[in-house]
């Protein structure tokens, strides 16, 4: 892929750019991020499916190490794939959905249907609406220059990780307070 030149327009994700660099499938959510339509909806219902499917296949330390090495995994992934498509956030990256998620099913269980549910829900509230800390985590790198900042896309590539995993632990401190309540 060539390097961001400020003059080149912003690409759009499509299955082959997708195919074309292993950052990509990932970044992408394996296609769910290729969605029309709320792609980071569709990445969060990937990440609830991929982890219905492999919850009896793992125990809690092996999906400890998943989402601790999906988080610098994800960096990459995010970073080379932002970078590729010459956007600094683009809303088809849904990783960031997926490791956020995985961390907030992991840490709930076990929880049945409902207490999932809920999770998705709230989940998807403060990746979308952004209050308070996740806004301040979303904004936190969206004034990087590629032009000027040799480190803006992996600056970048933190930023869409980072309000994702804020927003989770939002969703946990809401799931806490009401199990105690």
């Amino acid at each position: 892929m060539p390097d961001f030149d400020a003059a080149s327009r912003p690409l759009a994700p499509t299955a082959r750019f997708m195919l074309s660099h292993p950052a990509h499938v990932l970044a992408l959510g394996f296609g769910s991020g290729l969605s029309p339509k709320a792609p980071g909806t569709m990445g969060t219902l990937w990440a609830w499916l991929a982890f219905w499917v492999l919850q009896p296949l793992l125990t809690e330390v092996q999906w400890g190490l998943v989402i601790a090495a999906s988080v610098p995994l994800g960096w990459w992934a995010c970073t080379v794939t932002a970078r590729h498509l010459r956007v600094l956030d683009p809303g088809s990256i849904v990783w960031d959905e997926v490791v956020a998620f995985w961390l907030v099913l992991w840490l709930i269980s076990p929880t049945g249907f409902a207490g999932q549910l809920a999770a998705f829900a709230l989940f998807r509230f403060f990746d979308a609406v952004k209050p308070g800390p996740v806004a301040w985590a979303d904004q936190l790198f969206h004034d990087v220059d590629p032009a000027s900042d040799p480190a803006a896309w992996r600056k970048a590539g933190w930023g869409i990780m980072l309000d994702d995993l804020v927003a989770a632990f939002c969703v946990l401190l809401v799931l806490a307070l009401w199990r105690s309540w």
